[in-house]
């Protein structure tokens, strides 16, 4: 339920609470003076009783007799019209007060629900951050005396403190392990690779080497990605002018993939971030783009801007993607099925690690699938304006 709606209902609480309280006590001042000037009407009965005999002996004095009958009248006709001007005035009155309790009503109920609506925003905040364990830095930090409120603060701000020491542990021990476990792999790289250039080494042992520094490469290249994925979850701290069209043409000069046509549309579409992990954003697009393809096809990557955004879009041939499965490729160690060109097999973090820098520099990654197979993943960073000299 929103905040607004909750002040609303507060709000006609109160002034319905102020109002049937201004009515009773309307109605009770009604009937008590009501009572009294009806005491006061009451107090010569004796003047009003012997009037007929009195105007019966006095005949003579008419005049008097119909003073006195006009006295009676006047007294009923006042008590008639304090009566009537008591209720009209009250219930302006009644008005006036209802008025100025719902005011008072809704600087009420936006004084309760400050702090609520504090909670509110924080958590709103943290939902919307980009990326995973993003914005549990945050404190509420409710102050005031120590209420039902000011416990749920508290307890909303040792939460965020948990859960973000739990997410920073769990970035480090990614790092940490991807680290200690590249040094025992390349020491292996080395040995076999040492074993299998003797000239003495039997052709099944070369062929066993070679088949080892396969499987190491392919834990290399497993632990890399996890260091990188790892590196992207995190704030980036330093930033440099960065064109993703050089980056772009960079690695289209440097990756060939067998039997896929290279196309691009360059243009000058500066942002600010880590070089490096964005290069490692445009490689992974696209090889990709390359190796989820078919014989013959190609992959495309074109960079241009919109008010506000850099954007890159890397578009490829391949098998059909469907749509319910796109989301689930941006997941860790999701694959696409089928064959891969130029061989080999992925790990599934490609995507995963594309849309993680993308999110650690501000922006988004999404695809959509292309009609006869094939992908388009657009990614859009902040743009940059580049400096002028």
């Amino acid at each position: 339920m929103k905040s607004w709606t909750i002040r609303v209902r507060l709000t006609v609480l109160y002034g319905s609470f102020f109002f049937v309280a201004g009515a009773l006590l309307l109605g009770v001042t009604y009937l008590l003076v009501e009572r009294s000037l009806d005491r006061r009407a009451d107090a010569s009965p004796g003047l009003v009783a012997s009037l007929p005999n009195w105007t019966t002996t006095a005949r003579n004095d008419e005049q008097t007799a119909e003073t006195i009958r006009g006295l009676i009248e006047d007294q009923q006709r006042f008590q008639n019209e304090t009566m009537d001007s008591l209720l009209t005035q009250g219930s302006i009155a009644l008005v006036g007060v209802g008025v100025l309790a719902v005011a008072f009503g809704w600087l009420l109920a936006g004084r309760v629900l400050q702090p609520l609506q504090r909670i509110t925003e924080t958590a709103q905040r943290i939902a919307g951050a980009e990326g995973v364990g993003r914005g549990l830095h945050e404190r509420i930090a409710l102050a005031g005396p120590r209420d039902e409120v000011k416990r749920l603060a508290d307890t909303f701000d040792l939460m965020l403190e948990r859960l973000d020491r739990s997410f920073d542990g769990q970035r480090r021990f990614v790092a940490n392990a991807s680290h200690e476990l590249r040094t025992p792999l390349a020491m292996n790289r080395a040995l076999v690779e040492l074993a299998i250039t003797r000239a003495d080494v039997a052709d099944e042992t070369r062929q066993l080497g070679e088949a080892l520094l396969g499987v190491n490469e392919r834990h290399e290249r497993l632990i890399e990605g996890l260091l990188v994925l790892a590196d992207a979850e995190n704030e980036i701290g330093d930033r440099s002018l960065v064109d993703l069209s050089d980056i772009a043409r960079h690695i289209l000069g440097h990756t060939t993939v067998p039997a896929v046509q290279q196309r691009q549309d360059l243009h000058p579409a500066t942002t600010s971030g880590d070089p490096i992990l964005l290069e490692r954003l445009t490689h992974n697009l696209l090889e990709n783009g390359a190796r989820h393809n078919v014989a013959g096809g190609w992959v495309s990557v074109s960079t241009t801007t919109t008010p506000g955004w850099a954007v890159l879009t890397v578009t490829n041939t391949g098998p059909i993607v469907p749509v319910y499965e796109v989301e689930t490729l941006f997941q860790p160690f999701r694959r696409l099925r089928g064959e891969r060109i130029g061989g080999g097999r992925g790990f599934g973090l490609g995507l995963s690690i594309v849309r993680a820098i993308a999110r650690a520099h501000g922006g988004t990654a999404t695809a959509v699938p292309r009609d006869g197979g094939g992908l388009t993943v657009t990614v859009l960073l902040p743009f940059a304006a580049p400096v002028t000299r």
